[in-house]
């Protein structure tokens, strides 16, 4: 039963995705930032050394002095939605932890902390391959510390429509011998930036013996506003003859570049579900960003 309920949550993903429509990719709209932390968004009529001529929907012709932008990005069709600039997510390379076929563009990086003490980053060090790393920082409480050492290669298949990756967690712990953990994973992601489902599977090691059976990983990401997601995110654990479900279904604000993620991950048995608990995570894009 709590299975089927995970389907179908992901098969509600898939049939939006198959609904979106297509549209063409040749506007000219820019969206200008300045640095006093206004945001306009519009075509540029004319422009020279000193100024901008932006021509937008509600304030007709404004003008922009050069000095005054922080930041102008072109804007594509795709990204204007009922009048709104839909902003870039700054996570589209993973869900709440567990990533996708996305990924990073060289040049690209990401800083990610969730409640705290779990910290990692990860760098493009081209358009198909990126490494990362990690520590969550129990030192501080006179604890053993995990560290933690990640990479990724991605491939698209089909232009924002078929996206597979393959990649490696491997960690430990700081100043002790013989406690390697690590996973080795692939996976398959449908969709868009913004509307995917992903299907992974993965196999873990530890102490240099390798688990007996595979890790399923099943989530999924739609867009819902220029600034929120949905996100669903599953594991699927065997062991001992026993199946647990770990499921998380939260959601995901943009504000300005930084992404802010919450929700709810409950641990799912033949016993039903007995308790749930909160997650808190966030995300900030450096490098090469939008």
């Amino acid at each position: 039963m709590n299975t089927k309920i995970v389907l179908l949550f992901l098969f509600v993903f898939i049939f939006t995705i198959s609904a979106t429509s297509q549209i063409s990719n040749d506007s000219t709209i820019v969206n200008i930032e300045t640095v006093d932390g206004n945001e306009f968004m519009g075509e540029i009529v004319r422009e020279d050394s000193l100024k901008i001529i932006l021509k937008t929907e509600k304030l007709g012709e404004i003008s922009i002095f050069k000095t005054d932008i922080k930041r102008l990005n072109t804007v594509e069709v795709l990204q204007i939605k009922d009048g709104k600039y839909w902003f870039p997510n700054p996570q589209s390379t993973r869900y709440f932890w567990s990533p996708n076929g996305y990924g990073l563009k060289k040049g690209e990086g990401y800083y990610q902390n969730i409640w705290v003490l779990w910290n990692q980053f990860a760098y493009g060090l081209s358009d198909n391959f990126s490494i990362g790393g990690g520590i969550i920082p129990i030192f501080l409480f006179s604890a053993p510390t995990p560290i933690f050492a990640t990479a990724k290669f991605s491939i698209p298949v089909v232009e924002e429509k078929v996206n597979i990756a393959a990649g490696a967690i491997v960690g430990g712990i700081i100043g002790e011998s013989k406690t390697g953990v690590g996973l080795l994973y692939g996976l398959a992601t449908f969709g868009s930036h913004d509307a995917n489902v992903t299907f992974g599977m993965g196999y873990g090691f530890a102490e240099g013996g390798w688990a007996h059976s595979p890790t399923i990983n099943i989530n999924g990401m739609l867009r819902v506003s220029n600034r929120g997601y949905l996100i669903n995110e599953n594991y699927i654990l065997s062991g001992d003859g026993e199946t647990i479900i770990l499921t998380s279904l939260g959601g995901r604000s943009i504000i300005k570049k930084v992404a802010l993620d919450y929700g709810l991950v409950i641990p799912l048995s033949s016993d039903g579900v007995e308790f749930a608990i909160p997650w808190l995570g966030f995300t900030v894009p450096f490098g090469k960003t939008n």
